[in-house]
């Protein structure tokens, strides 16, 4: 009897490994699609970096045609809208779809210049959680500032603002070399991600937010190949089309 015992857990024992295994559910992985046009970039280690980013596929879509992508129809066919364009107008039935797109709660990244996008839709500042400025502009208090500037190949430190959030967790601080956009609005209802105190930046440059049923993340860094192949950047895009899915 002892004996028949002892085979039994030798052979429960045996089986568990491969019966977790069969019971472990497949991920899907996220489908984004990327949005570009308006603003030139390095092609092939950008496009190196989307083939990298684990458990993502990506659908490329270029203005003027990626406004159709928000239509109701379309939005079956992604998950999450990563935009790396920055197109200076929007047709009316463009903005519907897209305001449309987001209350429905399709989640949104909105990354580098793409910041700087559709300069006379105020909407869209409300969307991406603030603004870079092409002229002087005029704060919500009536406060006259200086027309936001750009500045490429800055070395900076980035400090993590809030280490236990889905988007930034396993992040320490770290060191880039990026391009930095200075005196642009960043909304103060925001939940601030990441900040540096290099004086030719905006303090704030990532942060999140909502809009309608839509998680929204902007990220100001990713300017080129150096900011690319940094290992805490390329986790700190992966994690938050991750998060905002």
């Amino acid at each position: 009897m002892r004996t028949l015992i002892k085979i039994a857990g030798v052979i429960l024992i045996s089986i568990l490994p491969f019966s977790s295994i069969f019971c472990q559910k497949k991920t899907d992985p996220v489908r984004v699609l990327l949005i570009t046009g308006g603003h030139d970039f390095d092609q092939a280690p950008f496009y190196a970096l989307m083939q990298s980013l684990p458990d993502i596929t990506v659908k490329e879509v270029k203005h003027p045609y990626a406004t159709a992508m928000f239509r109701p129809e379309n939005r079956a066919l992604y998950d999450v809208v990563l935009l790396y364009d920055m197109p200076d107008t929007i047709s009316e039935q463009g903005k519907k779809d897209f305001m449309d797109c987001l209350k429905a709660g399709k989640g949104l990244v909105v990354w580098h210049h793409a910041y700087c996008s559709y300069q006379d839709w105020p909407e869209y500042e409300t969307i991406v959680g603030g603004r870079y400025h092409q002229n002087i502009w005029t704060d919500k208090k009536g406060g006259s500032h200086p027309a936001s500037t750009y500045q490429h190949g800055v070395p900076f430190r980035l400090k993590v603002a809030d280490t236990s959030h889905p988007v930034t967790k396993g992040i320490q601080d770290f060191d880039i070399t990026d391009e930095v956009y200075g005196n642009g609005s960043v909304d103060p209802g925001v939940h601030v991600l990441l900040t540096t105190g290099e004086p030719s930046s905006t303090p704030a440059v990532a942060w999140t937010h909502r809009y309608g049923k839509s998680r929204v993340v902007t990220i100001l860094l990713g300017h080129d190949n150096q900011a690319w192949t940094n290992p805490s950047f390329v986790k700190l895009l992966t994690q938050a089309i991750v998060w905002v899915k």
